[in-house]
């Protein structure tokens, strides 16, 4: 038996965000279909480092795939550690032994997984040319949440980003200009100033408490919430919920520790 070893800098080399999007596509069409089991993912609380690590274990019996992700998340890492917030490993695993196929570097693909995941959301869910787009956060996620964006989209022409670390936000607007030619990348000194009139929302961040004001919202309006990923996380006014169409990808675990956690709770 042998067993492939690929670091974060193989899967950098060799994954492309074209790639991922198919890939996270027809899981999620496999998942939708009955045709995948994805038990809701099991938590560890780091309370005294500010943290948790989850397992995530899935199963897609079309493509005879199995695999776990272990991944954390540490929102003070990079000021504390100089580490990313968001670390994991995926094992891959042969279905028919249960022998570990390949151990992966995991971190490169789950930023792109999420990238991807809230491309084809907007693919379906959002206005079908939108031009603006406004970002609430400017980590790694608001990078990938970007590309994904715009590898579905050609008409975007604006994006603004706000981040509680002003210069965050100054370092992706400059970032990204080089990678997304076609659109007007700023940052901007508050919230509403990012969100106000675009046409697709993403907030990105590990607030615990709305970030993003109903009455900043416009009809029509496409918002990816990426942030709330644990229990007690929100970024969203509960009044934006109550006057929305809600599209969750999994019920259990989007009650859970999805945006939704927070308001459905109370």
């Amino acid at each position: 038996m042998k067993t492939l070893i690929l670091s974060e800098e193989d899967a950098k080399k060799v994954l492309s965000l074209e790639e991922v999007t198919d890939a996270v596509e027809s899981a999620f069409r496999m998942r939708g279909l009955g045709h995948a089991q994805m038990p809701s993912k099991q938590y560890l609380f780091l309370n005294k480092y500010n943290g948790d690590l989850r397992t995530m274990p899935a199963y897609l019996e079309e493509n005879d795939v199995v695999a776990v992700k272990v991944v954390n998340s540490h929102p003070e890492n990079r000021k504390r550690h100089g580490l990313p917030a968001v670390m994991a490993t995926i094992i891959l695993i042969d279905p028919r032994t249960g022998a570990p196929k390949a151990i992966m570097g995991g971190t490169w693909i789950t930023a792109l997984r999420t990238g991807a995941a809230g491309a084809i959301a907007a693919k379906y869910l959002a206005n079908p040319k939108p031009k603006t787009i406004g970002f609430v956060g400017a980590g790694t996620q608001a990078r990938t949440q970007l590309m994904g964006l715009q590898l579905v989209f050609r008409t975007i022409e604006e994006v603004r980003v706000w981040d509680l670390n002003e210069k965050a936000a100054l370092y992706y607007a400059e970032e990204m200009k080089m990678k997304c030619n076609q659109a007007f990348i700023y940052s901007v000194k508050g919230i509403k100033e990012a969100v106000q009139g675009a046409d697709i929302i993403v907030t990105a961040t590990p607030s615990r408490k709305p970030l993003v004001s109903a009455d900043w919202v416009d009809e029509g309006t496409h918002i990816n919430c990426i942030g709330a990923d644990a229990p007690g996380k929100q970024e969203l006014d509960p009044a934006i919920l109550i006057k929305s169409k809600i599209v969750v990808d999994d019920w259990d675990q989007g009650c859970h520790c999805g945006e939704i956690n927070v308001p459905l709770a109370k």
